[in-house]
């Protein structure tokens, strides 16, 4: 005689309430707080028991995007390949932080609608530091490095970065903490019923 196992109807809903995926992109200027806001937020989802990945702007042009230059072409080829990946992820479940600039409109415009055409949620969410703020923070250099000549096309410098017109969230990164800023995040995804 065979027995089915039971599952019992907490742990049901528990499971039930973390399969809905969502794509959350920060768009932004280089240094503006993206990767640093996405995994502050990630760390907290974790805790909460979601399933997260963050997909590194850096890391995938290292692995996934090797061989792509930073013009338009490339730049918007870049931007489709991290979106097809993040929406392949969320639409089995994963939270997917997006801290990748994505400066065309057009390409971030062609992620949402891959992302509605499989019924999947994409988040835009602007981290709207200023370039003077940025230039100030240089994470990378990448500032220091343009004004000194060695390297053209820094976006939001001397490359174009259309920011969102009407993003689901804009972020003030210079005015407030990076827990605050992901705390600002946390409830927009709360309350469009994502977590």
């Amino acid at each position: 005689m065979t027995t089915t196992p039971q599952t019992s109807p907490t742990s049901q809903t528990s499971q039930e309430n973390h399969v809905t995926g969502a794509t959350i992109w920060l768009t932004g200027l280089p240094s503006a707080g993206k990767t640093t806001i996405a995994y502050e937020l990630a760390g907290r989802l974790r805790e909460e028991g979601h399933r997260v990945e963050v997909l590194d702007g850096d890391e995938i042009r290292e692995f996934l995007s090797a061989g792509l230059g930073f013009s338009r072409e490339d730049r918007h080829t870049n931007v489709q390949r991290i979106g097809f990946v993040a929406e392949l992820l969320a639409s089995h479940g994963v939270k997917v932080l997006v801290p990748v600039i994505a400066p065309y409109a057009d390409s971030r415009e062609a992620v949402r609608k891959r992302h509605q055409a499989e019924a999947t949620a994409f988040v835009e969410v602007h981290v709207a530091t200023p370039v003077e703020v940025c230039s100030v923070r240089d994470v990378k250099g990448l500032y220091a490095k343009q004004a000194a000549g060695e390297i053209s096309g820094l976006t939001g410098v001397d490359d174009p970065y259309e920011a969102p017109e009407s993003p689901d969230l804009r972020i003030e990164s210079q005015n407030q903490t990076v827990q605050e800023s992901a705390a600002q995040l946390h409830a927009l995804l709360t309350e469009r019923g994502l977590l």
